[in-house]
């Protein structure tokens, strides 16, 4: 769409609506009843056009100022991006100043001069109409100015539908950004509803109580006080009705939408609960829609997961593979790191951080030579200082991998599970606490299987001297924490399943 087509179609809109709510209402509500000669007519007709005129350039100066955003956003072929994010803000505001036009510039741009130049005619004596029919005159043209208002504002909000999509394309195409971020709501639906259902119950009868006002007061009717007591009661009452019916239509739309604004709230927090559906009517099927995109995530989610967790364990499987003497390790690494965690008190995410830090800490060994990494017998002091590096290399691998945000909490437990609870160890020389809790649970969980796997110097000691040499080093180089909620494990539960697997053989 350009920008004339749509300017176009708000013009139609807007002459037809005012074209069908000035003469519509002069026709049926004031000229038939008040019965005017010919000559008033033609004064009454003059009035209302000269009327009119004036309405249209003050209303037109007030549409020129809300359309400007819009109008230079569509016709420059390289509009600016904050160019075009104002005229998608101002889009999606049209409908509301649509409204805003018809009740303000309109309605006082036609009804002021209207009134002022009949109660000049009255006086003038080319109209023979007492002056308090320009005051019920007046009212009439606000319950018409509103009417005009209301469908104005649904006409531009089809319009404006299309105009957002046009500007959104735009933003997207020229400068690959989508722009509609940050619209929000104007107006609720629930005030949609109280003021449609009451204005459109009690519009019309409201315009029928004024014209047979006029017409009864024409005849000199002798009940006009009753009847003008008799038209308040009915029209409160209809009123009442109208509010109540929106109040029960709203609140069974309402029910639904808070639902569903609930629901994609849990979902954007991470909580991915699927919906009750109660609803009989189309409601229900944006419940099942919604729930059916809930199983879709979860079920990514879980496949996300299966290849985040096989991403460490193949990681940790190919560097194990280098040497046959270390297969395992790491996943051994990660058993007994998580043991120590959950008597730690960790929670379930930090634990599942804990073992892909423990399945990926050796990582960096990637970086050392075989011919130092596999050597037999013992290291020099050079090859010793090569191997200390692995793990500022692991976190330096590990650093390279986007998005960082899930690889950030790793990185504590690959750099530093060969720090020393002592300040000696390796490589910042970090003592005590200073030490990141991941680092201090892996250094007595890497320690301990080092110390009971065969190795290409030396054969595997038992688990007991394993132990006693953890215990002998609690304060020293390890964390005693740890180390004794390691060792409270492997004297429970480890000698415990070891006799259920050795009872079962």
């Amino acid at each position: 769409m350009s920008y004339n087509k749509l300017a176009i179609k708000l013009m139609l809109n807007y002459l037809i609506g005012s074209l069908v709510a000035v003469f519509g209402f002069c026709g049926i509500f004031m000229l038939h009843p008040l019965q005017f000669s010919v000559q008033e007519t033609a004064v009454f007709l003059g009035i209302v056009v000269v009327s009119f005129l004036l309405m249209l350039f003050i209303e037109f100066s007030a549409y020129s100022k809300h359309i400007a955003p819009i109008k230079k956003a569509m016709r420059q072929k390289r509009p600016t991006l904050m160019g075009l994010e104002a005229a998608y803000q101002r889009a999606h505001r049209f409908p509301l100043l649509s409204f805003q036009r018809i009740i303000l510039p309109h309605f006082v741009g036609i009804t002021a001069p209207s009134a002022i130049l009949t109660m000049l005619a009255i006086t003038m004596g080319w109209l023979s109409i007492p002056y308090y029919y320009t005051v019920i005159a007046c009212f009439a043209a606000l319950l018409i100015a509103f009417m005009h208002g209301m469908i104005e504002y649904f006409l531009t909000s089809l319009v404006m539908r299309q105009v957002l999509k046009i500007l959104k394309e735009k933003g997207l195409n020229l400068y690959q950004k989508d722009i509609s971020h940050g619209a929000h709501m104007l107006l609720a639906i629930n005030k949609k509803f109280y003021f449609s259902a009451a204005f459109l119950s009690v519009f019309p009868m409201l315009l029928f109580a004024a014209a047979t006002t006029l017409r009864l007061y024409e005849f000199g009717s002798s009940f006009m006080t009753e009847y003008i007591v008799w038209a308040v009661v009915v029209v409160l009452t209809v009123l009442f009705f109208a509010l109540f019916g929106s109040n029960l239509l709203t609140r069974d739309i309402h029910e639904p939408v808070e639902q569903l604004q609930n629901g994609m709230r849990e979902v954007e927090a991470g909580n991915l609960e699927k919906l009750n559906n109660y609803y009989s009517d189309e409601f229900s099927h944006l419940i099942n829609g919604f729930n059916h995109m809930v199983d879709s995530i979860v079920e990514k989610k879980q496949m996300t997961e299966q290849l985040h967790e096989s991403f460490f364990t193949v990681f940790a499987a190919t560097l194990d593979a280098r040497d046959p003497y270390t297969a395992g390790h790491s996943l051994r690494v990660a058993e007994y790191a998580q043991h120590i965690g959950r008597r730690t008190g960790l929670s379930e995410s930090e634990l599942a951080l804990l073992r892909q830090s423990a399945l990926l800490h050796d990582i960096g060994k990637i970086g050392i030579r075989d011919e130092i990494l596999l050597k037999d017998g013992k290291l020099t002091e050079s090859e010793y200082e090569t191997i200390k590096l692995h793990p500022v290399i692991g976190e330096q691998i590990l650093q390279e991998i986007h998005p960082s945000d899930a690889i950030v909490p790793l990185l504590p437990g690959v750099r530093h599970h060969h720090e020393r609870f002592d300040g000696k160890g390796y490589p910042d020389r970090l003592a005590g606490e200073d030490i990141p809790i991941f680092g201090r649970i892996m250094a007595v969980a890497d320690a301990f299987d080092a110390m009971t796997s065969d190795r290409n110097y030396r054969k595997a000691m038992s688990f007991e001297k394993a132990m006693a040499i953890l215990i002998e080093g609690k304060g020293s180089q390890w964390d005693p924490l740890f180390v004794d909620l390691f060792v409270a494990w492997y004297q429970t539960e480890y000698r415990k399943q070891a006799s259920v697997t050795a009872a079962n053989e």
